[in-house]
């Protein structure tokens, strides 16, 4: 049997896993495919790009950050960073399990054309919010929410845009897509 790939844009309150959770849904709620499993976990208040697949090996490098296959993450921040919090994201920040690998880090302007989010994002009129794009090569605990929070910048929505040469491009949230062309980008 052939292996599959899944690119799933992985909605606001979804675990990385089939089964519910508590008030969290699972993806069995929009992905009703045997044996596919999630290549690399999305925390449930984190949208956007999941990969599932068939292939064990697939999914082992995807997921394994030894693989040092990119993440590229929209950033959602409280205030608006300077050039020296993004400069500070890029030679990697101190977490309290040790200093991130360096980022690509950059201002948004104007903001990625985005999906409304249920719930929406909390807003305070005497605080302005702005964008970033971050690429890290590593995948620690709510290691994105840390980075931004440790230059000073908290994380109010996050959106996975990219996995290595997969993107998001035109994927409703809850929606996904399958594809010969996907697999053939990681040489299966």
């Amino acid at each position: 049997m052939a292996s599959r790939l899944i690119l799933f844009n992985k909605p606001y309150g979804v675990l990385s896993q089939f089964t519910p959770e508590g008030r969290w849904r699972g993806l069995k709620d929009y992905i009703d495919l045997p044996g596919v499993y999630v290549a690399g976990r999305l925390d449930a208040d984190s949208e956007g790009l999941l990969l599932l697949t068939s292939d064990g090996k697939l999914q082992a490098r995807i997921a394994d950050p030894r693989f040092k296959m990119e993440k590229t993450y929209w950033v959602q921040v409280e205030g608006t960073p300077d050039e020296a919090a993004l400069e500070a994201l890029r030679r990697g920040v101190q977490l309290n399990d040790g200093a991130t690998r360096p980022a690509r880090a950059r201002f948004m302007e104007p903001p990625p054309a985005l999906w409304e989010r249920a719930p929406p994002v909390r807003v305070r009129q005497s605080i302005p919010t702005a964008w970033i794009e971050l690429a890290i090569k590593e995948g620690r605990n709510r290691q994105v929410r840390r980075m931004t929070a440790a230059v000073g910048f908290p994380t109010l929505r996050l959106i996975r845009a990219a996995i290595g040469p997969y993107r998001l491009d035109g994927l409703a949230p809850g929606t996904w897509q399958e594809g010969d062309a996907a697999l053939s980008a990681l040489g299966t």
